[in-house]
């Protein structure tokens, strides 16, 4: 097969820098979920690559191997596409790759099932004894409504104002479906390990957007960016989880640093759209060859 079809399982390391000048666009929102479907098309172009070295093995069962009008096709013994051992290993790396998706899958289902069994929300709120200062936006999970968890910390460290900050934060993960881009990103790397940046930078620019739409809520954004850093400061910093409101140290910088002087960089990287175009136009490209290869398997008529 043509050497186009390893271009796709290499190409995600342009995301990784991509990723990172994503975190500073001008409209958050918009850049989480093109980075994220960016990530996606990337995840998918690589694994069809891998599926289809994988599917080069099919030559060598039979009846295919032992067709004698094989070599009739060119006069010759047709040259195995890709080495057995290429295609052994791409396979392996196939299966190896789904389940790392369905253990990041299982882990999420799991999360959002000890969230939503911590008791019974009322009118959207669950209040837990904690004392450490904390909120997290529950999604919908089998059935059940999405709600807001806050912790009995978190409600004596702020006032009145700042707790409506909380609020409308949380209230924009909910509205916005957070969870779910979180979730693609978090899929994305899980099929492809190059990706692993990529997740992060949707996480900060997910808090980003939530952190707009609580500015907008509350007419304030000095408000918004001084109750983030009263909780990061709080105590012990405390990693987003489930689309909550995060507090590592970076992203913590990072957020209060939009709020108080909005960034004017892209949605997305030129670099990662062009990434995702050779990708695709690659895995294409490899189809049509696979196509043309598997019928030259195929006996005459």
């Amino acid at each position: 097969m043509i050497g186009l079809v390893y271009l796709p399982l290499i190409l995600p390391v342009l995301l990784i820098p991509a990723a990172r000048r994503a975190i500073t666009a001008s409209r958050p929102e918009s850049a989480a979920r093109a980075l994220t479907a960016i990530a996606l098309l990337a995840a998918g172009c690589s694994s069809a690559c891998l599926g289809l070295l994988g599917a080069t093995l099919l030559d060598d069962l039979p009846p295919l191997e032992q067709r004698e009008d094989r070599s009739a096709v060119v006069g010759r013994v047709l040259p195995e596409p890709v080495p057995d051992w290429v295609a052994v290993a791409a396979a392996l790396a196939l299966l190896w790759l789904a389940a790392r998706l369905v253990r990041e899958v299982w882990r999420r289902d799991r999360a959002a099932a000890v969230l939503h069994g911590a008791g019974r929300p009322e009118a959207g709120l669950l209040v837990t004894d904690w004392a450490s200062a904390r909120a997290v936006a529950v999604p919908p999970h089998r059935g059940r409504r999405g709600h807001i968890v806050v912790t009995t910390g978190l409600l004596n460290l702020l006032d009145a104002r700042e707790r409506a900050v909380v609020y409308a934060h949380e209230h924009a993960h909910l509205r916005r479906r957070h969870h779910r881009v979180a979730a693609l990103a978090a899929a994305a790397a899980a099929l492809h390990p190059l990706l692993h940046t990529v997740p992060a930078a949707v996480d900060v620019l997910i808090e980003r957007s939530a952190d707009e739409d609580a500015a907008r809520d509350t007419g304030d954004r000095l408000l918004v960016a001084r109750t983030i850093g009263k909780v990061a400061l709080d105590g012990e910093t405390v990693e987003a989880e489930a689309g909550g409101l995060g507090f590592s140290r970076s992203a913590t910088v990072r957020r209060v640093a939009a709020l108080l002087a909005p960034p004017s960089g892209r949605a997305l990287p030129l670099l990662a759209l062009a990434a995702a175009g050779l990708a695709l136009a690659a895995t294409v490209t490899a189809l049509v060859e696979f196509a043309e290869l598997a019928r030259s398997w195929m006996p005459p008529h």
